[in-house]
């Protein structure tokens, strides 16, 4: 899919390779079709956005990063703190994808920057719905920023 003529790459955070598996089904079966990306944990989110380590050769910068907050080495929070300190990658919107529905969870990742907060559906028809909106919303209705690091 693309969108002005850019390829439109989600790129997800998640230690959960269940929960990976179960989001790319219900993208795909939500007639989503754009890149996507995996990392494992938060110091693998940074390190793929800052194009270190594995990703030195390049990797493009996602159009929407689904994050989870609850992953080893670093978590969630603290990439998403990392990542709307900078200016080159903070107009990069996040959206929270989680298990967490505890208040001081939604409040801090609003405080931090994110752009919306989901609990993570528990049947895959829920989550298949809640990946509909988010193509019509994020992909259909919003403008998007460039996703050049230059941009």
């Amino acid at each position: 899919m693309e969108k002005d003529g850019r390829a439109l790459m989600i790129l997800m955070a998640d230690d959960d390779a269940d929960d990976r598996l179960m989001t790319k089904e219900a993208l795909e079966e939500s007639r989503l079709a754009c890149h996507l990306d995996f990392v494992e944990d938060g110091e693998e989110l940074m390190d793929y956005l800052y194009q270190r380590g594995k990703y030195a050769e390049g990797a493009p910068l996602p159009s929407l990063i689904l994050l989870d907050l609850n992953m080893p080495k670093k978590d969630g929070r603290e990439a998403l703190e990392e990542i709307k300190a900078d200016p080159r990658l903070r107009r990069i919107p996040v959206v929270v994808l989680t298990t967490s529905k505890a208040e001081e969870d939604i409040f801090r990742s609003y405080d931090l920057g994110v752009n919306s907060f989901i609990a993570k559906p528990v049947t895959f028809e829920t989550l298949v719905a809640a990946m509909k909106v988010i193509r019509t919303y994020w992909f259909e209705i919003v403008e998007l920023p460039p996703t050049s690091i230059g941009s």
